[in-house]
């Protein structure tokens, strides 16, 4: 079992969060409440790099899910950046591949 991490910076455009280890039910809270510090304005954009992400399950997902609609209540945008192949096959089987920008 690998820890999550998440260590968020700013950028000119908006906040990134870099996450690693396994987003999964014993610790997607943490995203979800690394989210509620956040401040964004209208018009930034929030990233989440998911380069070292290990493993994500469900409650990864619905995480992922949280964070879109925190961005949106923002009016900010939100984007998913160097997803990993294991993790960018489930958002392609559930659709969320349509909804999240995905960058590489």
């Amino acid at each position: 079992m690998s820890p999550l991490n998440i260590t968020p910076r700013e950028t000119t455009a908006g906040p990134v969060l870099d996450i690693t280890g396994e987003l999964d039910y014993s610790n997607a809270t943490q995203l979800r409440e690394v989210l509620l510090t956040l401040t964004l304005r209208p018009g930034q954009r929030l990233v989440l790099d998911l380069a070292g992400l290990t493993f994500c399950d469900s409650s990864g997902i619905t995480a992922l899910i949280a964070a879109r609609s925190h961005a949106h209540a923002a009016e900010a945008d939100i984007a998913l950046a160097a997803v990993p192949a294991h993790t960018l096959r489930i958002l392609r089987l559930v659709g969320l591949d349509q909804i999240f920008a995905l960058d590489p």
